[in-house]
């Protein structure tokens, strides 16, 4: 079955960044709250979360699951990163997953989420970079297809492929002390896989609008079956997803 071992990442990221109970978190480009309720179980009923995002339907999904599970110490905010909302006498810890990478101006937005952070603050980020895969040693060319898919859609609206390694230069050059960095690959084998067909169907419609791909060629109902299949056949390793981890602090 496929699994999502980004998140595992994630927390792992949030612990090592030193966030913990009581803390004042907040959770940018949000999405329907996944990390966000991951940090709001780690600050507990003394800290605090906010997330915010453009998306507003994923806010709306966000607020609903949040009011579900009664997670009352969280909220959710439309809002820019380029103009967060502010905290007195600033956050904790500012942290985001998958953001960096569709931003313009990289640098700008972390300098603008570090103001908004305390003298001692941290800054924690996890992004995905294809710099250095897919890698396998046998071809797995249905993988690299389906990959080739998601990375030359979001190429086409702008993100970079390399943002893992540029996340230290850009805490650094953003004024913060970089206090940690690391690369995890997820290594796809045969019954244990990565939920690649799933992250293709939620674009679809991006991946056909940009010229990327027909629906036919796609064959989303098909694909995760397919892919399963080529793994059990070659009966080898491959690497579709490298994800890079790192964390600063903002100066006293």
């Amino acid at each position: 079955m496929p699994d999502d071992r980004a998140i595992e990442m994630t927390e792992r990221l949030l612990r090592e960044a030193g966030i913990g109970p009581g803390m004042h978190v907040l959770d940018v480009g949000c999405g329907p709250g996944k990390v966000t309720f991951m940090l709001a179980r780690i600050v507990g009923e003394g800290g605090r979360v906010v997330g915010i995002d453009r998306n507003e339907h994923a806010l709306a999904k966000a607020r609903a699951q949040a009011s579900e599970n009664g997670l009352a110490n969280t909220s959710f905010v439309n809002a820019d990163l380029m103009a967060p909302p502010p905290a007195e006498p600033g956050y904790d810890a500012i942290v985001g997953r998958r953001v960096l990478m569709y931003q313009p101006d990289r640098l700008a937005v972390v300098r603008a989420l570090a103001r908004v952070v305390r003298p001692g603050g941290v800054v924690a980020f996890q992004e995905t970079d294809a710099s250095m895969v897919p890698a396998a040693m046998t071809p797995h060319p249905l993988h690299d297809k389906a990959y080739g898919w998601l990375w030359e859609t979001i190429a086409r609206e702008g993100a970079t492929r390399s943002m893992g390694l540029e996340l230290p230069v850009v805490l650094r050059e953003a004024g913060l002390v970089v206090g940690g960095i690391r690369a995890e690959a997820i290594v796809q084998v045969a019954g244990r896989r990565h939920h690649t067909a799933s992250i293709v169907r939620a674009i679809v419609p991006r991946i056909v609008a940009h010229g990327v791909a027909t629906e036919a060629e796609i064959d989303i109902d098909t694909l995760d079956a397919r892919l399963a299949d080529e793994l059990e056949r070659t009966g080898a390793a491959y690497v579709g997803d490298m994800v890079f981890c790192a964390w600063a602090t903002k100066p006293a």
